[in-house]
């Protein structure tokens, strides 16, 4: 494998939206995918110091505004955004930043937007990490981009997907 990626594809959920423990299954962190698990998931839930998080258009749209604002300041290339109402994507290469770097960047810069321009009270937008695929061909890059453009329109989201990365 190349050591050095093109991009990196991130996808981050929305905090409260998908727990552990979630009935369609669920990431733990360095563990992978794990099956439903519901006392877990009522575990999780009742750990959540505010509600889930259910953007509405206006809000997606300051969100993507805000990765393309990060993105020009810091002179990272953004291949592609997208936010959801239950979670975001965006792919973006930035040569010698680590991908964790630019993920919390991301999400520092789209809460302080969010609480400045719709609920300056809530804490918490974003689940706590996200996923980071790493992305080393220009085939690979141009299926995420596609991906995360179109391609949620499509599909219900399966983050179990196997990409060709």
């Amino acid at each position: 494998m190349k050591s050095n990626p093109l991009a990196f594809f991130f996808t981050v959920s929305n905090y409260g939206v998908w727990l552990p423990g979630d009935t369609r299954g669920w990431i733990e962190n360095k563990h992978g995918w794990q099956l439903p698990d519901p006392i877990g998931e009522i575990e999780a839930k009742a750990l959540m110091t505010e509600k889930s998080v259910i953007l509405n258009e206006t809000s997606r749209d300051l969100v993507e505004a805000q990765i393309a604002e990060t993105c020009a300041f810091r002179n990272w290339i953004l291949h592609a955004a997208n936010c959801r109402s239950n979670h975001m994507h965006f792919v973006i290469s930035a040569y010698q930043v680590a991908p964790k770097i630019i993920r919390s960047t991301v999400k520092a810069w789209c809460t302080r937007r969010l609480k400045e321009k719709i609920d300056p009270l809530r804490e918490n937008w974003w689940a706590e990490r996200g996923s980071i695929r790493w992305v080393f061909t220009e085939e690979s890059l141009e299926q995420v981009i596609q991906y995360v453009l179109v391609g949620q329109d499509r599909k219900p989201p399966t983050p179990h997907v196997k990409w060709n990365l």
